[in-house]
This record gives structure tokens, sequence and C-alpha cells, in this order.
């Protein structure tokens, strides 16, 4: 890291005891300068949560694998993460504690959290079979786990439990179960340590990447027609690049208009990420589309110069025009289309929208005299609704290509001046 890169900020999620070991031997098992912020919880199911309240740091480490897959399949995680392993070695050293004691037969036991691979070549690292030695790797909540380790015990199918989780251990010394807690290895912790250092230092170089974004608008690439005077053009691009500065100020980018009907917006990728809600939503259009009426085209491009990172941003923006963009609409610096990874899809009650194509129909049915033009209120006249739903509509209408905003018809009068859209109902013959 450069001398004037702030250090890296590292999460540390784990027990409490765990965690306090983590930041105390930290600094100096860290490649890299980096300060660490402790997330100690109580018990495992709270990870999601702490990770959560963490906010930004460059990487996540996490004290076992529980809480780290906990975290994981909750979509916690927007940060590069990894967690101590408690295998190999650690687990070894739980098996030599376990055949110290008196109460329990190491050659049957039952293990949590570790995969079987893991157990059976520990073992078998120390000549003992694994015939009767039982293992869950499945997580769960730490009543259930501790379940498994008692019931077998009561069955007098083991003679003692080795567990990862505390609150597993807890339960069973209460109860009366030989127990062992596999804990983590000062190598593991440096190696770990390191590893979530590494990780968050790419992480980093990578949210730096510089990023291009093209912007076109259909609009204003298409030929100039009599409802459509050249001044409005002039003003829809004043209006447009005025949008693009404020939004370019926010996320510490720059604007720089191409022709009469694109612009180029450089940024890093972090920024840009921040603001698409990773690469999920095209940046910028919401607000052109609210606030102008526009539908815009979109590619974003990555590189390691300016000139790799508008290759790529020409190539997504193809996509975009040839309609293959759904989520995609990012190339990163090795020329690969990015597609986060998918959500949830939320559930959502009441009748579907209706398609543009039923709306302008409707419309076009109740115009008079050929006149095509309209604004909020006459649309929501005709279609029954309120003047907000009907604004929505038409400008639903206006990304779908069958409407097209004239300029604002200003009054003397205060207040927000009347927008008036142009039915194109040539397209309901098509």
């Amino acid at each position: 890291m450069g001398a004037g890169t702030p250090d890296l900020t590292i999460g540390v999620v784990g027990p409490h005891d765990l965690v306090e070991r983590v930041m105390l031997m930290g600094h100096a098992a860290a490649p890299v300068p980096c300060r660490l912020v402790a997330a100690a919880y109580r018990d495992e199911q709270e990870a999601s949560d702490k990770v959560t309240r963490l906010g930004g740091v460059d990487a996540c480490l996490f004290a076992s694998p529980i809480p780290y897959e906990l975290a994981r399949r909750a979509g916690v995680l927007t940060m590069p993460a990894t967690h101590v392993q408690l295998g190999g070695a650690a687990l070894t050293a739980a098996i030599a504690r376990a055949a110290l004691d008196d109460r329990i037969d190491p050659r049957r036991v039952s293990v949590d959290v570790l995969s079987r691979g893991e157990v059976d070549e520990a073992f078998a690292d120390l000549g003992i079979s694994t015939a009767e030695v039982h293992s869950r790797d499945e997580p769960g909540a730490t009543g259930t786990i501790a379940a498994y380790h008692e019931r077998l015990v009561r069955q007098g199918a083991t003679t003692g439990a080795l567990t990862c989780i505390p609150g597993v251990a807890d339960r069973l010394t209460a109860a009366g179960i030989p127990t062992v807690r596999i804990r983590p290895t000062s190598a593991a912790v440096r190696t770990a340590l390191h590893t979530a250092a590494l990780l968050g230092a790419h992480h980093r170089l990578e949210e730096s990447q510089l990023t291009v974004i093209l912007v076109e608008v259909p609009t204003l690439r298409e030929p100039i027609r009599r409802a459509a005077p050249r001044y409005w053009r002039d003003e829809l691009r004043l209006s447009l690049h005025r949008l693009l500065v404020q939004e370019a100020n926010r996320i510490n980018a720059s604007v720089w208009p191409i022709d009469d009907h694109s612009y180029l917006v450089v940024a890093t990728r972090g920024s840009i990420a921040g603001a698409t809600d990773g690469f999920r939503v095209l940046p910028f259009a919401a607000r052109i589309r609210d606030e102008l009426g526009l539908a815009v085209e979109v590619g974003v491009g990555m590189g390691r110069t300016t000139h790799d990172a508008e290759t790529h941003a020409r190539a997504a923006l193809a996509r975009t025009q040839a309609g293959k963009q759904a989520q995609g609409f990012a190339v990163d610096r090795e020329g690969r289309t990015l597609v986060p990874p998918p959500r949830m899809p939320p559930q959502s009650a009441g009748p579907a929208k209706p398609k543009g194509v039923e709306v302008l129909a409707r419309l076009a049915a109740k115009l008079e005299g050929g006149d095509t033009v309209v604004d909020a209120e006459g649309a929501g006249k005709m279609l029954g609704v309120t003047p907000r739903t009907a604004r929505r509509l038409l400008r639903t209408l206006v990304d779908e290509g069958l409407a097209w905003p004239l300029p604002p018809n200003r009054t003397p009068q205060p207040g927000r001046p009347r927008q008036l859209y142009r039915l194109i109902v040539e397209k309901l013959n098509r």
C-alpha cells in the first residue's frame, strides 16, 4: 500500500474469546497495515446482523466456518470474506486433548461443523479409525447441534463430543457430556488474517478501477420531426447534461458530451457499484425518466486505461441496444459481462401493470379530431385514473417508444409546467 493510502479495515466476526484473540495478534500477522474492527456475538445466529452493522470494511474475517456460512446465506456479504480454518492442526489438537480425558475414547466421538473429508484426514494422520466417528457439517441452531451430540452419547454410540461452537460446548458441559472444543491454532489465525488482508487489498484496488459509462438518448438520436422543433431538442440536451453533472458530482465522476445524443461519464468501479446496487440497476436512468420523461441506453465498461474502459462500455452498450441486456449492462476489465447474483423476488400482490400497447390503444380510442397530444390530467380522465398514475403510465409509454415527450407548456402562472406527450398511435397498426 502506498504511503498516502489509508490502512485496510478488516471486520472480525465471531465469539468474544476468539475475536479478542484475533485482535491481539492481528496487526503483526497482517501483510499490510490494517485496522481491525471487532464484531463479537453471543450466538452464531447473530453473525449476519453483526456483518450488517460493520458498515464499510474492506474485508471480513469470521472466527469459524459457521458464522461465515450463515452470513453468506443471508446475502449480507458485500465485501470479500474468509474464515479461520478449524480443520487440520486445530482438529488434531482437539483429538489429542480428547485422548487425555479419561472419559473420552477418541475413536468414538462426534464432530460438528467440519466436513467428513476433514475429519477423516485428521484421524488418518493420527492412525485412528473413523469407523465409529460421527460427523455433522450442516449449520444449525446451537440447541439443534447440541442435541445431536447429546443424543449420540445417550445412545452409547459415542463417548464425547468435539465441537467448534462455544454455545454448544457450554450446553453439553452443563448437561454432563464430555466435551472438547475445537479452537483455531495460532498458525490458522495468522493465515486467515493474511488471507483477509490480501482479499481486502485486492478489493480496494478493484474498487478503484477506471470505469466509463456511455449514455445514449434514442429520442435525440432520431431525425428531427416537425412535431419536435430544434429549440426543444437543444433545451432537452441542456437539461440532460445538467442532470448528469448533478448525478456525477454525487459519485465523484466527470461528464463530457460526445455528440448530440450521447454522453461519457468517467468514474471508479466502487462509486458506480454503489450507485447501481451492485450493477443491478442502470445508472442515472431512473432519474432521467422521472424528471425528463426520457428512456436512455447505458453501457458500463472497466479497464486499465480509459481506452480499454470505453471499448468495454461500447460493447456493453451494443448489448443494451440489441435487447440482450436484462442484468449485464456492465463489462469488466477482462471483457466479461458482469451479471450480479440474483436476489429473491419480492412478494407482491395486486394486478399486473398494464402493457404499454394496451394503454396506448385505450387512449387512442378516446382521442378526438386526430389530436395525439395529451398531458397527465387529460390522460387520467380518459383512463379513469389519477393524474399521478397517468403521469407514470405516460412515462412507461415513453420508455417503450410509444410516446414522444414534448417541451413543457410554460405559462406565466407559478407551479409546475404542463408536460405534454405526443402519442405515437401509428405503432398500433404494426
